[in-house]
């Protein structure tokens, strides 16, 4: 189990690990963790969000902006990008409009082509949108996101078919205790809907709805376009299931304020 915990946080974040042998043993629970990197980042992105009001309230001279620029940076920072790196991909992958075949290649190029890079920058530029309306409710809800958009990640490569035999989904799936880690990550994500509907309300509500609606277009797309996920789309599917479900919590927010 240690060594399942140091294999998630070395290869799914930032952070200094000791290292772990790879193998069956030892992958076997490693998709457990996979969420707890969320927890991390779900607390420092709240944690800066009362910063800016504790800074606010205080008359300190830093603007709004400059802290949501940091909570948009969070997610990065603590995973290295990985998972807009299968953002990215994905991007080129969907609108190179080839054959399966080819747009599996596509997603193995290391190169970054055109749409990847319009993609990414939209990605951001909405991000931040989101981000400078969060409130108090909002942003507990996208904080829980993080979690919940990584137990369905997680739920995703050890029950969805896998479209090839190699990469790091395909080691994960290959190699883990399928059935147990699909009762624990299903506890995870009974826990997380019922914290993230208590903490924000309608928002929350409003943001499992969206992740739900991700989650089900991520199956759906990855068999009719690669016959199954990669590591590449299960990072695709992380990115949108998080700005979905933040943009979902905000806009419900702002909804239920103006009819009241």
């Amino acid at each position: 189990m240690w060594n399942g915990f140091k294999i998630a946080f070395s290869m799914y974040s930032k952070l200094p690990m000791p290292k772990s042998e790879w193998n069956r043993e030892n992958l076997s629970y490693a998709m457990i963790y996979f969420p707890w990197i969320g927890g991390l980042i779900g607390m420092i992105t709240y944690g800066i969000f009362l910063l800016k009001g504790w800074s606010a309230n205080q008359g300190i001279g830093v603007s709004d902006i400059t802290f949501t620029v940091l909570m948009v940076m969070v997610p990065v920072l603590i995973t290295g990008g990985i998972h807009m790196d299968g953002f990215m991909d994905t991007q080129d992958a969907l609108h190179s409009y080839q054959s399966r075949e080819r747009r599996l290649e596509i997603l193995k190029d290391p190169h970054a082509g055109a749409f990847a890079i319009l993609s990414c920058a939209m990605y951001f530029l909405c991000y931040v949108g989101i981000y400078a309306s969060l409130t108090e409710r909002s942003v507990k809800a996208a904080a829980i996101g993080f979690l919940l958009s990584r137990t369905l990640s997680g739920l995703s490569v050890v029950t969805f078919p896998q479209s090839k035999r190699d990469g790091l989904a395909a080691t994960f799936a290959e190699n883990a205790a399928k059935k147990k880690v699909r009762v624990i990550l299903s506890g995870y994500l009974i826990v997380l809907c019922a914290a993230i509907a208590a903490a924000g309300r309608e928002a929350g509500i409003a943001a499992i709805a969206a992740a739900g609606m991700v989650f089900f277009y991520y199956y759906k797309m990855s068999l009719k376009n690669f016959g199954g996920i990669t590591g590449d789309l299960a990072g695709y599917f992380l990115q949108m299931c998080e700005i979905f479900m933040a943009a979902a919590a905000v806009g419900a927010d702002i909804l239920i304020a103006n009819i009241k």
